[in-house]
């Protein structure tokens, strides 16, 4: 079984758990390659662009979020009690936090840091399970402690791009403890494969799903929560009334279809092909210390190489943004995230890697 640090209380500053990738593209980076945000390329695509636009005659009327939500736990076999939609996984973390008692909140890292900024935003001491390069990153139930009562992780992980085993996730539900797994990124996994979305056999369990990712809907802001019924109505009164706009509602229904849902997993194959070439030529660069953390399953790919600061800041010169890593506890200025983009973009990507490398060399 792999070595796993033990969970240690970590001071807010240590790192920039606001800083996000949508950054590295703001004011001066906004005509910038875009190998920092992990939406996928090229969406939303226009048929759902027109669903939402259609959306747009009702905007007179107050949401109503029940066809939505009936579309969504359809999708997961589940009965509509299970089910809260949200605006965006980001209010899910912020819901989670304030609705739910919780004594000895662990959040498993490196991995998107909303989720601990909520917990500590309301008020929460947070101890955190750090994953080491060493061990691939990967998951060791045994290093979560016992008596944690919320445990949230991601799957596959953000940014390491690690997809755990759905039963070693299995192994952290405890009687009294509440298991959050945020599956933002699961369907850009072919077959979805360890998905725990849908499971009811899982104490405690609590899925976060993001539409913003796969469909380019983050400006629209749309998502939602699978739980059981009780956690579901806790998260639910703690909700502002209508907190989902009539066009998110429109995407999320469309997003659900049989149609689209095609669509996706056909996306999740290329996503897979065109992150196997960028892997494949990110290993040209073995000899300058590069390394690719893998095996890399999720839309992203996480790397270390020597003076990784001074290569972005050269690589922005060159007209790419990329994600630095050192705002993800467990990780530091030794570490980039690169979102998979088509091969032409990534071509010239590593062209430009290459000059920049020998930039940071001098």
């Amino acid at each position: 079984m792999a070595t796993t640090t033990a969970p240690t209380p970590m001071p807010t500053e240590a790192h920039d758990l606001r800083h996000h990738g949508d950054a590295e593209v703001r004011d001066d980076g906004a005509k910038l390659t875009d190998l920092a945000v992990n939406v996928r390329a090229d969406t939303p695509p226009a048929w759902l662009r027109e669903r939402i636009a259609e959306s747009l005659g009702s905007l007179a009327a107050y949401p109503d979020g029940r066809a939505a939500r009936a579309a969504v736990a359809a999708r997961h076999g589940l009965p509509v009690e299970r089910v809260l939609l949200t605006a965006g996984a980001a209010e899910a973390f912020v819901l989670l936090a304030r609705a739910l008692k919780v004594r000895r909140p662990v959040v498993v890292h490196p991995q998107f840091t909303e989720p601990e900024s909520a917990l500590r935003d309301a008020g929460h001491t947070v101890d955190r399970v750090l994953l080491r390069e060493a061990d691939g990153f990967r998951l060791d139930p045994a290093a979560v402690p016992e008596d944690a009562d919320l445990v949230v992780i991601g799957n596959p992980t953000n940014p390491t791009s690690i997809l755990h085993p759905a039963d070693a996730i299995a192994q952290l539900a405890r009687p009294g403890r509440t298991l959050v797994v945020d599956e933002a990124f699961m369907d850009a996994v072919p077959g979805e494969r360890e998905a725990l979305a849908g499971r009811t056999d899982v104490p405690g369990l609590v899925v976060l799903r993001s539409l913003t990712k796969t469909w380019g809907l983050a400006g629209l802001r749309i998502g939602y929560v699978l739980a059981a019924p009780e956690t579901i109505a806790d998260l639910e009164r703690a909700q502002p009334l209508w907190p989902v706009s009539t066009p998110a509602l429109a995407a999320a229904q469309a997003c659900v279809s049989p149609q689209a849902l095609a669509e996706a997993a056909h996306a999740a194959h290329r996503v897979a092909a065109d992150r196997a070439h960028l892997v494949a030529g990110l290993g040209e660069f073995a000899r300058y210390g590069l390394r690719v953390v893998e095996p890399a399953e999720g839309p992203f790919v996480l790397v270390r190489l020597p003076r990784a600061a001074a290569v972005r800041r050269h690589l922005r010169d060159l007209g790419f943004a990329v994600r630095r890593g050192d705002t993800f506890p467990g990780l530091d200025e030794e570490w980039l995230r690169l979102a998979v983009r088509d091969r032409g973009t990534v071509s010239s990507f590593l062209s430009a890697l290459d000059r920049a490398l020998a930039l940071a060399r001098q």
